[in-house]
């Protein structure tokens, strides 16, 4: 396992060397999937909507449940027959599934089955192709550039959370949910080209074979017996249970209780991603602070002081600042603590840590945002606010005073 010391840090020999093309490659490729993606989930929410909220969560419960339910599962796979396989039957099977709604949708209408199923069959590719493509940096990019690597990897992500629903408007627009549909099966066609150029190293069957459940619960024992990771993962669910409801729950909640309009609501929730790009950005320029886990503190920290503001906050203008800093923060505390989880699993289990880091994530999202919800029902947005900003606060002081992460 790499050393703490080195892996979180942008320092090494070579810290400021150009990135891999093979790794260029390959992230430009899945720069064009996440936009496909965005716009086809813009497009199934909006089919949804119109049969109704119920309709729209169910739509919802349909991507998660499979992905959360079958991740540690998918991670095992991807550590048993190699990540870029699972990419590539996972890409393979997105691409029949988005060309199949099209042309269903262009004869029949959007029909809610036909939205759960599509929904369903995304969940489920998901929990396979998540911990696959979040192994594939590390299988890519020589370890002293790893920081900057996994920082552009972010800055990509914001930016098609930015230009994704209004691509995806402008498609559903001119075209329905089949424009979307369409244009995502494009994406995953590019994809799929990319796949075929990169072959990355250490990537292939490796140590006993055991049953595939075992593996899995094996990369569960491994990131629970291992201090530091132990310590970063449990960071990572506090983080996202306290940080990601604030923009996508707490923010439009905010915003309707100050009577503000949806575009407001809009700009609050494009201040948090322009933080985390810009911190990205820097990140993926310029490298990382030398201690991996204090920068993560800090950036929780940073991102308490944000969402305070965000809840104090009377004026749209007040709201935008704090979500810009809140997004600062939160992009501060990924771009040091991810490569510190992803150099910490040994090769043998890259697929499975990055399993058991979305399945910690999305466990703690759906507790908080179904908690935060029911408390902002019964008391108004502000108080859920302003605990998420005490519990931020206090996971980074938390990382302070931890010894392995202070140290790494």
């Amino acid at each position: 396992m790499t050393t703490a010391s080195t892996a979180g840090t942008g320092s090494g020999p070579s810290p400021r060397a150009a990135l891999p093309r093979t790794y260029l490659l390959w992230l430009a490729g899945v720069q064009a999937g996440l936009l496909g993606d965005a716009a086809l989930y813009f497009g199934l929410g909006w089919a949804a909507s119109a049969h109704g909220g119920g309709a729209a969560g169910l739509v919802l419960t349909a991507i998660t449940v499979p992905r959360t339910a079958l991740v540690l599962l998918g991670g095992a796979v991807a550590d048993r027959f190699g990540a870029r396989r699972v990419m590539v039957v996972g890409d393979t099977v997105m691409l029949a599934m988005t060309v199949a709604p099209a042309l269903v949708a262009a004869d029949r209408g959007t029909p809610l089955w036909l939205l759960v199923a599509a929904a369903a069959v995304i969940g489920t590719v998901d929990a396979f192709h998540l911990p696959a493509s979040g192994s594939m940096p590390r299988r890519l990019v020589p370890a002293d550039r790893l920081p900057r690597a996994l920082a552009l990897r972010q800055a990509g992500g914001q930016t098609a959370v930015l230009l994704g629903a209004p691509l995806g408007g402008l498609l559903v627009a001119g075209g329905g949910l089949s424009g979307a549909a369409l244009a995502d099966a494009a994406s995953f066609g590019v994809v799929l080209l990319v796949l075929r150029r990169v072959r990355p190293r250490a990537d292939g069957p490796s140590g006993p074979r055991t049953g595939l459940l075992r593996d899995a619960a094996s990369g569960v024992r491994f990131a629970l017996a291992d201090p530091l990771l132990r310590a970063a993962l449990l960071l990572t669910g506090v983080a996202a249970g306290a940080l990601l409801p604030v923009v996508s729950l707490l923010g439009p909640l905010l915003a309707r209780a100050h009577g503000w309009v949806a575009g407001t609501a809009g700009l609050v929730s494009a201040g948090q991603a322009a933080g985390v790009l810009a911190v990205a950005g820097l990140v993926a320029r310029r490298g990382t602070l030398p201690r991996a886990g204090v920068g993560a503190a800090a950036g929780l920290c940073t991102a308490s002081a944000g969402i305070a503001l965000l809840a104090a906050a009377a004026g749209p203008v007040a709201a935008v600042a704090g979500s810009t800093v809140a997004g600062l923060g939160s992009g501060l505390f990924a771009c040091h603590l991810g490569p510190l989880v992803l150099t910490g699993a040994p090769q043998t289990h890259l697929s499975r840590v990055q399993a058991l880091l979305t399945l910690g994530q999305s466990l703690a999202l759906v507790l908080s945002n179904a908690l935060l919800g029911l408390l902002s029902d019964a008391a108004g947005a502000t108080l859920p606010t302003i605990l998420c900003a005490l519990a931020t606060a206090a996971a980074g002081l938390t990382a302070l005073a931890t010894p392995i992460l202070r140290r790494a």
